[in-house]
């Protein structure tokens, strides 16, 4: 499956008509509050839909009234101007959070809205309509799978649809329960896609971080997201990944530095030697920049690269100097994954563009974010 291109999201906090390009390796960044780390949850609940984990996800924004755009459903000329105030208007479109992304191969949307009145969960969302097609944008003839409330349809290749199920939960999505090799592999291909994101997000590196305890050694070509797994990636990465990368990787923002994984009867510690002292660190001894980077290394270098990663900022705790090699690892690892970066460090920013990176700048403007020097691309949403 190709990179994603599109990524749109509308009614979703601060993002109320979110249209974006992206490219092998996007930087997002804009002001604390421009709405950054929305889009990055806006992607989380993407990849949530496959993982059926979508209700659990909203619940904790607060559910689906919680997560929704608090503002009007548009903007008069005379609101955008400041010649009048705020307030809602007659509303054209049902209420609803929706999610989608295409490709030149594939695209998919959801459309998330409120339960019926009186519904004991509330505060859940109902999947109203999903619909998958080829190419970038949707239209009548390149739709292929698409969901209606509770009925999901097929079409074949020979362009006529069929019934595929007809009592699907409002809160279970067609890529969970519509999906199997002999009827409707392309769904099973997209939910597989959507599960292989890779999310990275904070790492842990206080005191008692799992990544600063040895952890049983096994295979570990994907770094779990809380990093706990740190020491076992690591071995990974020698044994079948790319050793010399991973040297070159310490070097460059640690001259002289090198690692190691230390084996105590199954217990895997990661301990780095640093030039100038007569002992190796152990994880446990090492700073949370120094921890920090060793993990992103570890996710960045997986023997196993994924279609999608993200990297919510990445910056956090680190030193100025380690945002240069932090940056050309990231480079490095767009040749071989398609890697979307938010951060509010300018000279991380600085160098991934520099780097080749698409850049995306985000602002706020009457509670909305909006995009700087937006081309704003086709793009169309599924109908209920």
């Amino acid at each position: 499956m190709t990179m994603i291109q599109r990524l749109c999201v509308a009614g979703y906090r601060s993002l109320r008509d979110v249209r974006l390009e992206l490219g092998a390796l996007t930087v997002v960044t804009g002001a604390n509050g421009s709405g950054k780390s929305s889009l990055y949850r806006a992607l989380r609940l993407l990849a949530d839909v496959a993982q059926g984990r979508i209700i659990q996800s909203l619940a904790i924004e607060g559910g689906l009234p919680s997560a929704l755009w608090a503002g009007p459903e548009a903007f008069s000329r005379a609101m955008k101007a400041g010649t009048q105030r705020v307030e809602g208007l007659v509303r054209k479109g049902p209420i609803s959070l929706k999610l989608g992304f295409s490709s030149d191969a594939y695209g998919y949307a959801v459309d998330l809205g409120l339960p019926v009145n009186g519904a004991r969960f509330g505060r859940d969302p109902e999947i109203k309509v999903e619909s998958l097609w080829t190419g970038l944008v949707l239209g009548r003839a390149n739709v292929f799978a698409q969901r209606k409330g509770p009925y999901v349809s097929l079409r074949d290749q020979e362009g006529s649809w069929r019934a595929a199920y007809d009592k699907l939960a409002s809160y279970d999505s067609m890529l969970t329960h519509c999906s199997n090799p002999d009827d409707g592999a392309e769904l099973l291909l997209m939910r597989e896609h959507l599960r292989t994101w890779r999310f990275y997000d904070h790492f842990r590196t206080d005191s008692e971080a799992p990544a600063r305890r040895p952890q049983i050694g096994t295979r570990t070509p994907v770094l779990a997201a809380d990093g706990a797994d740190l020491a076992a990636a690591i071995a990974t990465i020698q044994e079948v990944g790319a050793p010399g990368e991973l040297a070159a990787a310490i070097g460059d923002a640690f001259p002289g530095g090198a690692i190691d994984v230390r084996d105590s009867e199954g217990l895997f510690e990661v301990e780095m030697h640093q030039q100038g002292l007569l002992r190796q660190l152990r994880t446990s001894e090492l700073s949370d920049g120094t921890l920090r980077y060793l993990l992103l290394v570890a996710a960045l270098l997986s023997p196993r690269p994924a279609p999608l990663m993200i990297l919510n900022e990445p910056e956090t705790s680190l030193h100025p100097d380690l945002l240069a090699p932090l940056a050309r690892l990231i480079a490095k690892a767009s040749k071989t994954s398609q890697v979307v970066v938010v951060s509010h460090a300018a000279s991380l920013v600085a160098a991934l563009r520099k780097a080749g990176a698409h850049q995306i700048v985000l602002a706020k403007h009457l509670g909305e974010t909006v995009v700087e020097d937006d081309a704003r691309p086709s793009w169309n949403w599924p109908t209920r």
